[in-house]
C-alpha cells in the first residue's frame, strides 16, 4: 500500500507505541485484502465488550494497547453491548466470580483509549451518521450499508480499534462503488406484518446461500415484494441477515437503487417457507426465559411489549428486556420501564442477550422474538435451546409458565459433524518460513503451538455444519 508520512510516521513509532501497534494492524490487514491506501474515516464501532465473548484474552490486549497512557481516539467511536447492567446484577444471576468487576476492567480499559462507553449494538439510532467508517458488529454493519449514508466493511473489534486510534482505515470491499451491487435476487410472495416475520426473512435468506457461489464480501440481496418497510421492519431484517455475513441489502421501493447486479440466482419466499420457519422454531418444551430485545429494544419495541404487560403478573425473574441507555431513559420517563417491572418483568441497558452468562443450571431453554439472538443463543458460546415466536406469544409465555409441561434438560449443543486430520501427527521442534508482515522488517514468534488442517473455532457460532 502507499502510505501518507503522516501513516508512515505511526508506522515507524513517531506518534507513540499505541499508534504504531494499531498502525501495524491495519497495514497488515490492508495488505491483506489488496487495498492500495488507507483512507479517513468519520467514526468507529468497536465490538468485544463481554467477559464472556473477550475473555482475559481481550484484557490482556487492551492492557497492552493502554501501557503508555494513550487516552484519545482520532474519531468518534462507540462501544458495543457489555455483558450485564450492573445496576442489576443479582437479578441476572451470573455464575461467574467476580463477573461485574472482570466486566469493569474491560470498560475502564477501553475508556482509558478514549473510547466512548455507550454500551449499545445499534449505533445508527445516531440520525447524523455518513462517510467512510470503521465498524463491528455485524447488525450495526448491514443496517448502515442499506439504510444510511455511511459505508463500513465488516469490521472485527481489533480492526475496528485499530481505526479508532489512527483515523484510518484500508480503502476495499463494501467502501468502494463496484463491490456495492447485489449479488442474489430475492421475491417475496407473501404479506410481513411483524417485525420477527422480517427477522425470519433475514435468516431464511441467508441459509440459501450455496458453497460454490462466490461472494468475497458477503451474500448481497436485493430484495423485491415488500408492501412496507417501518423501522422495526428494516432492524429486523438487517440484523437477521447478517447472521450469514449479509454486510447490506437493497429493498425494492424502500432503499437506492443499485448501480448494477451480478446474481447467482433468483429465490423466491412465499407464506409457506414462513409458515414452515415457524413450526420448526415453535417451542416444544417449557420456556424458562424470554428475551426481547436483540438488537437493543428500541422505545417502540419498550412501548409495544409494555402494553401486551401492562395488568398481568409475570412470574418473576421470566421476562427480560435489553436496551440501551438512551432508550432506557426514555422509556423510564414515560414510565414504561416501571409498567414492565411492576408486571414481573427486568429491563436491563447496556446488554443484550447474546452476549450475557446465562446461569445454565437454571435457564435450559429460552424462547425470542429476534432470529439474531436464537442465530447466537443457540450456536454460540451459551448453546442454549431457543425458540422464535411473535411478541405477543413471547409475553404469553412469560406470564404463564406451564404453557407447555415437558422440561428440557440439557443444553443445545447441535449436532457437531467429525472432521478427521488426514496429516500425520508429528510432535517437537519445528520450523516454519513464509512470506513476512509487510508492517514490520523482522517478525519472529516462539513458543508452544497447535497446529492442524482441521478448521476449529473456540468461539463455536462461525459455522453450524461442523
Amino acid at each position: 500500500m502507499i502510505l501518507t508520512s503522516e501513516q508512515n510516521d505511526m508506522l515507524k513509532g513517531g506518534q507513540g507505541s499505541t499508534k504504531q501497534k494499531a498502525m501495524r494492524l491495519l497495514v497488515d490487514l490492508g495488505e491483506a485484502a489488496g487495498a492500495k491506501r488507507l483512507i479517513p474515516v468519520t467514526s468507529a464501532h468497536v465490538s468485544g465488550v463481554s467477559p464472556l465473548t473477550g475473555g482475559e484474552g481481550l484484557i490482556r490486549f487492551l492492557k497492552d494497547l493502554t501501557a503508555e497512557g494513550y487516552s484519545e481516539t482520532a474519531v468518534e467511536t462507540t462501544l458495543n453491548s457489555a455483558g450485564c447492567d450492573r445496576t442489576k446484577i443479582e437479578d441476572m444471576d451470573i455464575p461467574v466470580k467476580d463477573y461485574v468487576e472482570k466486566q469493569q476492567n474491560i470498560l475502564d480499559a477501553y475508556e482509558r483509549l478514549g473510547i466512548k462507553l455507550t454500551l449499545s449494538c445499534t449505533p445508527y439510532d445516531n440520525p447524523s451518521i455518513e462517510g467512510n467508517a470503521s465498524w463491528a458488529e455485524s447488525n450495526a454493519v448491514c443496517f448502515a450499508n442499506s439504510y444510511t449514508k455511511l459505508r463500513t466493511n465488516r469490521e472485527s473489534g481489533l480492526s475496528a480499534i485499530a481505526t479508532a486510534i489512527c483515523g484510518f482505515t484500508p480503502e476495499y470491499g463494501l467502501l468502494l462503488d463496484e463491490n456495492r451491487v447485489p449479488n442474489l435476487t430475492v421475491t417475496v410472495d407473501c404479506d410481513l406484518e411483524e417485525p420477527v416475520d422480517y427477522s425470519i426473512l433475514g435468516d431464511w435468506i441467508g441459509k440459501q446461500i450455496q458453497p460454490q457461489w462466490k461472494m468475497e464480501y458477503g451474500p448481497i440481496p436485493i430484495i423485491f415484494g415488500l408492501k412496507n418497510l417501518n423501522s422495526e421492519g428494516r432492524k429486523a431484517l438487517a440484523a437477521a441477515a447478517a447472521n450469514y455475513g449479509c454486510p447490506m441489502l437493497f429493498v425494492d421501493g424502500f432503499t437506492d437503487n443499485p448501480r448494477s447486479t451480478d446474481s447467482h440466482t433468483d429465490i423466491r419466499f412465499t407464506a409457506m417457507d414462513l409458515k414452515k420457519r415457524y413450526s420448526e422454531l415453535t417451542p416444544r418444551n417449557r420456556v424458562d426465559l424470554v428475551t426481547i430485545g436483540c438488537p437493543q429494544a428500541s422505545y417502540e419495541e419498550i412501548q409495544r411489549t409494555a402494553e401486551l404487560v401492562d395488568g398481568k403478573e409475570l412470574p418473576k425473574g421470566r421476562l427480560w428486556l435489553f436496551t440501551s441507555s438512551e432508550n432506557f431513559a426514555k422509556a423510564e420517563k414515560e414510565g414504561l420501564v416501571k409498567i414492565v417491572e411492576d408486571a414481573g418483568g427486568l429491563v436491563l441497558r447496556e446488554t443484550c442477550p447474546e452476549v450475557v452468562h446465562y446461569n445454565h443450571a437454571k435457564i435450559k431453554h429460552i424462547l425470542t422474538n429476534s432470529m439474531k439472538a436464537e442465530h447466537y443463543l443457540k450456536s454460540g458460546l451459551n448453546s442454549i435451546n431457543t425458540s422464535v415466536m411473535k411478541l405477543a406469544d413471547c409475553i404469553e409465555h412469560a406470564a404463564k409458565p406451564d404453557l407447555l409441561k415437558v422440561t428440557r434438560t440439557e443444553r443445545s449443543l447441535g449436532k457437531v459433524q467429525r472432521l478427521e486430520s488426514r496429516k500425520t501427527r508429528k510432535e517437537g521442534n519445528v520450523v516454519i518460513s513464509g512470506e513476512g508482515l509487510k508492517s514490520q522488517e523482522e517478525w519472529v514468534m516462539e513458543g508452544e503451538a497447535l497446529v492442524t488442517d482441521v478448521p476449529i473455532t473456540f468461539l463455536g457460532f462461525v459455522n453450524r455444519e461442523t
